[in-house]
Formats: structure tokens, C-alpha cells, sequence
């Protein structure tokens, strides 16, 4: 499912860790539904993270999107494995991982492909309404 920059593994390496943070596992498309309906009943924006576990760039943005969780508790951060969900994320034409997608009410609002740090940081403080 899709590209990395870092290398691909065959072998079935440990999940990529989100502990600590605010981050939403998604694991099924109805959790994905219930958390856009408990997101859109909230008035929140959504920030979906597409990633895989044998992804180097993955895990080397996962901190920065834990945090980003805790900074900005307005938004709902949300963690796909591109792996576990292959239908689902083809839905969304994940070609490349990361792909960090924003989203309310159901519709589409931005999209960034790539662990960019600075250029995540900005789109979500700038979704957040400029600040923590």
C-alpha cells in the first residue's frame, strides 16, 4: 500500500507508538464513522494520519503528532495503518506514507503527504486557530 522514503520491511515489526498523547487509533471504518460523527457533533476539525508501521518516516513523525494531540486538544487526531485498513485507505488514494489528511464535517480540507514536520506544524496550528 502506497510508498515510503524509508525502507520497507516484510517481516511484522512492533506497532508505531502513540501513547502518551491524544492520538485515536483506528482499527475498523465504523470506529473511523463514529469518531467523524463524534467529531462533526463536536464542531472539530479532524487530522487523519495515514502511516504504516514499517515506515521509517512514520515513527520519526509519531512523537510530533503525539504532541501536536496534547497542544492542540480542539482537533481530533486520528492514526490509520495502511496496512491493517487497505480498503478503507485506498478509498482515500493513500499513494504515499505518511499522508496526514484534514477534514470537517466529512469533507476534505487540506492534505499533506510526507513526514514535513514544519509544513504539519503550520497547517495544524493554522486549523487550530493560530496557537495552543
Amino acid at each position: 500500500m502506497g510508498s515510503c522514503l524509508g525502507k520497507q520491511h516484510t517481516d511484522d515489526e512492533d506497532k508505531i507508538d502513540f501513547k502518551g498523547g491524544n492520538v485515536h487509533v483506528i482499527t475498523s471504518k465504523e470506529d473511523w464513522d463514529q469518531k467523524i460523527a463524534e467529531a462533526n457533533r463536536d464542531g472539530k476539525i479532524v487530522v487523519a494520519n495515514f502511516s504504516a508501521s514499517w515506515c521509517g518516516p512514520c515513527r520519526v513523525i509519531s512523537p510530533v503528532y503525539t504532541e501536536m494531540s496534547l497542544t492542540y486538544p480542539q482537533l481530533m487526531f486520528l492514526t490509520i495503518d495502511v496496512d491493517e485498513l487497505m480498503d478503507f485507505s485506498s478509498s482515500w488514494d493513500i499513494r504515499a506514507t505518511p499522508t496526514f489528511f484534514f477534514v470537517k464535517n466529512g469533507q476534505q480540507l487540506d492534505k499533506l503527504v510526507g513526514a514535513n514536520k514544519p509544513e504539519l506544524e503550520k497547517k495544524v496550528a493554522a486549523l487550530a486557530g493560530g496557537g495552543a
